[in-house]
């Protein structure tokens, strides 16, 4: 395991592009955080594997067809290619929350299909989220949780602060990805 790039696990709506209540539903609406996909460009160059995992429970709810999504992800890997890199896969969860999936975050389903696909082990992998559900993720699937305050990080970082109970209160807060990015590529 020891010969294994670093890993680094993305929530996708909020962190890497711009999030809606509405859901992201087309191409045409995903629209990229500013820095977002030079930071990701940045870790990988640094030698870091860089993936996503991400609810999409539009498509349970029939907000959007797979080819939608597929467009979407196409869209943010020509982004990627213009910086020279590619991401080290996508994960999703196409399960709305009623449908008792394991792949639904909070639940570490998707952590374990990463850890199956890139055979290593996602322990202390950063997982780089705006919603309590993501950090509960990281927590399930034994990551490092981290918080940006971008999409419904704020709304995110309120509640954790608030509640100690959530046990959330001392992990690393940034107010975007490229934040994060540029604080643990200098350490």
């Amino acid at each position: 395991m020891s010969d294994k790039k670093p890993l680094v696990i993305l929530d996708r709506d909020g962190v890497i592009n711009e999030d809606s209540d509405a859901y992201i539903k087309s191409a045409d609406e995903w629209l990229p955080i500013p820095g977002s996909i030079p930071a990701i460009a940045r870790l990988k160059q640094a030698g870091f594997q860089v993936v996503i995992a991400t609810n999409q429970s539009g498509l349970a709810r029939g907000l959007f067809a797979p080819c939608d999504l597929e467009a979407m992800h196409n869209k943010f890997e020509a982004l990627l290619a213009e910086q020279g890199v590619m991401h080290d896969g996508i994960f999703f969860c196409p399960h709305g929350p009623d449908d008792n999936c394991l792949c639904r975050k909070p639940l570490p389903g998707l952590v374990s299909q990463i850890e199956a696909s890139l055979e290593i082990s996602a322990k202390d992998a950063y997982f780089v989220g705006d919603s309590l559900r993501d950090l509960q993720a990281a927590n399930a699937g034994k990551c490092k949780p981290v918080l940006v305050k971008t999409g419904k990080g704020q709304a995110t970082y309120n509640k954790i602060m608030g509640d100690e109970s959530l046990g959330f209160s001392k992990i690393p807060i940034y107010e975007s990805l490229n934040e994060f990015v540029i604080n643990l590529l200098s350490s």
